[in-house]
């Protein structure tokens, strides 16, 4: 026999902090040593992870040889129930699309229950309610007789969530859940075992019994006659009285022994009547008695003032831990990642512990830089890789209109017009990509449709079917009604599978390599999960399809890591309790990662829970609180947090904050001393982050005042370009001797820019309108034209009703001033082009005139309008000198169609949210004078002395010109001197 017979349950323990795994396989060994070689045979070893039975599996093969014990997981026993004549399980993804439409339903009925958009998390949080529910036991007839007085808003919900999971129930009859049909075979097991016990060794191993289906059945396997319970971390330091302080729920689940005091105390058992389950010692006793102190329940903490003087050894207790306390998260990834590359160098076994999924990305990427390719447990959210991110991006295209940037985003995708033949002509569709999108920026439109493909096709040599492609695969795309789930399905994989295809691959199912490698297989077995599934899911919208398939995607994770560093690992506290490392680093020890926080339940809150039966949302908090006692346990140890995230100040995990303050209080053991060492230890790393991160100094750069040869200097120039000569030289330098050019933005906006060129071609027609029909002069054909423009210009129903209000507030006072402007001339031309010589240089300035009038003496007046705020007067004689240098220009015949005239006036008319006509000062600076001080301007860049200065007159310190990154503008402010730099 593998153990002695017993009137008492038997339950082993392996220690905090000792390898489980090992010590498991080590302790069968051991015990099977007297046994014939088919004993460990017959030894049936019930396991809790599939990792944990993988590595036990491989602690076995590494010898001796021996005939292994049968290993198999809790879930295994659902493998039995069809035997057993139980009926199969609902696949969770019907469960998940029919609880969907049970709750939209709800949510119809009840809309300030609950957002839309919280469909799917709402049908997420109830499908673990109702599995709660059946694994604890627990029916909906004992959440109807709960004690729901002053919780009137509880029992409300309480009550919806109940006639939902009725229907739900009773909607799959002759069909269980997953979770009751667990729990219905765990329960015939023990019903079994009650009259026919099995005779040979029964061992579960590795499970707290945080469940309650799986503490029914650790309790049945430690009263067989060769049963057995092994637990793992077991705290063999607790004093007897704080076990008796962790029967209460309410005030102890939160311990990290609290699960073993339940399982002990509902089989009448005593915390010392638990074995130790081999001789395997902790790597520090010392350490594993102070973490025991720290981590008492409240209620019993005052033990520290009557226990901690006994503690003894508190330098060696805290000898192989060392604290990082870091300012920012990057100083803390960066220290760990710093010492993981000290443990690779020195060929010692080391992980990363972290529930904190952005601190472990962020030690990757520090890692990188050494090639150091981490060991993720994790892997990557299936979301996140190309495969999940292309069917996200196509599911988008059935929500909103298309837009410019979603196009390119899908265009440029790695799986889109892919396929591993050469007839793919990947190569070619990301030249025309390239092109399409300077064409799109160039000329637009913001959304773009089947018509703007058509255009593009006719000014560029394309490959054939490219533009028929994207018009049938992108323009129109947006489904505005709702479709069956089948329906929407069936779209995408069409949709996605002829866009990863691409233009030149028109086989029936072909799709490029969409499906392939790890991250696309994986992504077609969710795809084709649901496409089994879909009949159960419903109409649905096209934005709640499109959350589905990003919550779906989320849940699926790929690991697919190339040659990974085998010693350096990143765990999650899961993986952590399966395996062992020489230096283990608990990182992200804050408040809200260790623990995390705790999910809001929109069913019932705690006390009701509690009522029920059901699990305490401290359950997770003891159980994390578990890892952290066996990972701190190891035998080198680091704790890590970041002082201060990017938002705001963090707070220390409540289990640091314990040790640390316990560290404190014990000034006569030497426990400040030890705490100090721990943090100098940590600040010598996070010195040597500091330094590695210090950057390289370089000196400034000059404030730039490039003189190029007078033969590349510019000889034309628009007026509206005067301005930017006389307040940036510069930038006159870099557009027309660089020759470098703003690139416009993708994502077009509504912006000044844009209003400008509408109000302007409004005005436009309008008056030309006026001049054939001098009867349109009116307020009503102003607003119909400016209607009419701006629904054919601008595709922004919020911009154009504001514009449409802006000229509706002051069309009256423009026509009022208009009748008075045409009756001192008549308008003469309109957006007139110019162009004038200044000799005896050898330039040109050239313009367009918004509006030139002439009266009846052959004088001319001109206007410019101003969607903006018009220069003022004494603007206009310093820098403003555009409509100025127009007055010359006229007077001198830049205008071929008018020839030389004099100007009589010339104003600025404001079109903004007032009328306000600015007149420019001719008096003052008469076009003659203002002819031969721009002559003056000009001859001066016609010196080889005279440099293009960066940022010279600007009105405002906080303007941003386009070129000033190319000045490295910031590395020298306005009192700098301009550096003059000859060109060749």
């Amino acid at each position: 026999m593998l153990f002695e017979p017993q009137d008492t349950p038997r339950i082993f323990a392996v220690p905090i902090g000792v390898d489980f795994p090992r010590a498991l396989a080590q302790g069968l060994q051991h015990r099977a040593h007297a046994l014939p070689p088919e004993g460990l045979a017959q030894v049936e070893v019930i396991l809790n992870t599939s990792r944990m039975m993988r590595r036990c599996r491989a602690l076995f093969e590494e010898g001796p040889a021996l005939l292994l014990p049968r290993m198999r997981l809790l879930t295994d026993l659902a493998h039995e129930a069809s035997l057993q004549g139980l009926p199969p399980a609902l696949p969770p993804l019907r469960r998940r699309l029919e609880l969907s439409q049970l709750i939209a339903k709800l949510l119809d009925a009840q809309p300030d229950l609950a957002a839309r958009s919280s469909l799917y998390d709402l049908s997420d949080s109830l499908a673990a309610l109702i599995d709660e529910m059946q694994g604890e036991g627990v029916s909906t007839d004992v959440i109807r007789n709960l004690d729901i007085s002053d919780m009137s808003g509880h029992w409300a919900r309480a009550q919806s969530f109940i006639g939902i999971a009725d229907d739900f129930i009773e909607g799959h009859d002759g069909a269980m859940d997953a979770e009751a049909r667990q729990r219905q075979m765990v329960l015939n097991l023990i019903e079994t075992w009650q009259d026919t016990p099995p005779q040979h060794p029964v061992i579960l191993a590795g499970s707290t019994g945080s469940r309650g289906t799986t503490l029914l059945l650790m309790q049945a396997i430690a009263r067989l006659p060769q049963g057995a319970v092994v637990l793992p971390g077991y705290d063999f330091e607790q004093p007897s009285p704080v076990w008796q302080h962790l029967h209460d729920a309410l005030t102890s689940e939160d311990h990290p022994q609290y699960r073993f005091a339940k399982l002990i105390a509902d089989l009448d058992m005593t915390p010392d009547m638990v074995r130790r389950w081999n001789t395997a010692e902790p790597a520090s006793v010392p350490r594993n008695r102070l973490i025991s102190l720290a981590l008492r329940p409240a209620p019993v903490t005052d033990a520290w003032m009557s226990e901690g003087p006994d503690l003894t050894d508190l330098d060696r207790a805290c000898a192989d831990i060392t604290l990082v306390e870091a300012p920012t998260p990057r100083a803390e990834a960066l220290a760990i990642a710093l010492r993981l590359r000290q443990a690779a160098e020195d060929g010692k076994t080391a992980a990363l512990i972290s529930p904190d999924r952005m601190l472990t990305r962020l030690v990757s990427v520090a890692l990188d830089r050494w090639d150091i390719l981490p060991d993720d447990s994790a892997g990557l959210p299936l979301q996140l890789t190309p495969p999940g991110r292309f069917l996200r991006h196509v599911a988008e295209l059935f929500c909103r209109p298309l837009t410019a940037d979603a196009l390119l985003t899908l265009l440029k995708h790695p799986l889109t017009h892919d396929g591993t033949s050469p007839d793919a002509a990947r190569g070619e569709h990301l030249r025309h990509t390239r092109d399409f999108e300077l064409d799109l920026r160039r000329n637009g439109p913001p959304f773009p449709d089947a018509n703007s493909f058509a255009a593009f096709g006719t000014k560029q040599d394309l490959t054939p079917g490219w533009t028929s492609w994207l018009a049938h695969n992108f323009a129109n795309q947006q489904v505005q009604h709702p479709l069956h789930l089948s329906d929407w399905v069936a779209l995408l994989r069409s949709r996605a599978e002829a866009i990863a295809a691409g233009s030149q691959i028109t086989l029936p199912g072909a799709s490029g390599t969409l499906w392939d490698k790890k991250a696309g297989q994986i992504a077609h077995e969710v795809f084709a999960n649901l496409e089994a599934e879909a009949a159960y899911g419903g109409e649905m919208s096209a934005r709640d399809f499109a959350d589905l398939l990003s919550a779906l995607l989320s849940q699926a994770e790929v690991r697919d890591r190339d040659t990974p560093y085998g010693s350096i690992m990143i765990w999650g506290t899961l993986e952590a309790r399966v395996q062992g490392a020489d230096l283990v680093i608990l990182g992200g020890l804050n408040e809200g990662s260790w623990p995390e926080a705790a999910k809001p339940d929109p069913w019932l809150n705690r006390q009701l829970r509690h009522q029920a039966g059901l699990l305490l949302p401290e359950r997770r908090i003891g159980l994390s609180a578990h890892d952290f006692q066996q990972a701190v346990a190891a035998p080198e140890v680091w704790l890590t947090r970041a002082a201060r995230t990017d938002e705001a100040d963090t707070v220390a995990s409540r289990w640091l904050n314990r040790l640390t303050n316990l560290l404190k209080g014990l000034p006569d053991q030497g426990g400040k001393a030890a705490l100090d060492a721990m943090k100098a230890r940590g600040q010598t790393w996070l010195d040597w982050a500091e330094a590695l991160e210090d950057p390289i100094e370089l000196p400034a750069a000059h404030r730039p005042a490039p003189r190029p040869p007078l033969a590349s200097r510019p000889r034309r120039l628009t007026i509206t370009e005067i301005p930017r000569l006389i307040r940036d030289p510069y930038a006159i330098y870099a557009k027309h001797v660089l020759r470098l050019r703003k690139l416009n933005p993708l994502v077009q906006e509504p912006d000044a820019l844009l209003r400008g060129t509408v109000v302007h071609e409004i005005f436009e027609d309008f008056i030309r309108d006026t001049l054939q029909d001098p009867g349109l002069l009116t307020t009503d054909h102003l607003i119909g034209t400016a209607r009419t423009l701006l629904e054919r210009d601008v595709p922004w129903p919020v911009a154009r009703m504001l514009w449409l209000s802006r000229i509706e507030r002051i069309a009256g006072d423009f026509i009022l001033s208009e009748q008075a402007r045409q009756s001192r001339g008549k308008p003469l031309k309109l957006e007139a082009k110019g162009e004038a010589q200044l000799a005896p240089l050898d330039f040109s300035i050239a313009c367009r005139a918004d509006r030139i009038d002439q009266d009846d003496r052959g004088f001319l007046h001109l206007y410019d309008y101003k969607t903006g705020i018009p220069p003022s007067e004494s603007q206009q004689k310093k820098f403003e000198k555009q409509l100025l240098i127009e007055a010359a220009m006229a007077e001198e015949g830049a205008f071929q169609e008018i020839g030389p005239a004099e100007v009589a006036s010339a104003a600025f008319i404001g079109l903004g949210s007032s009328l306000k006509e600015v007149p420019a000062p001719l008096q003052d600076q008469p076009p003659a004078k203002i002819w031969e001080e721009l002559k003056t301007l000009i001859g001066a860049y016609f010196e080889q002395e005279q440099g293009y200065s960066s940022r010279r007159m600007v009105h405002r310190d906080d303007f941003a010109g386009d070129y000033d990154h190319l000045a490295r503008f910031g590395e020298w402010d306005r009192s700098a001197m301009p550096s003059p730099e000859d060109l060749t």
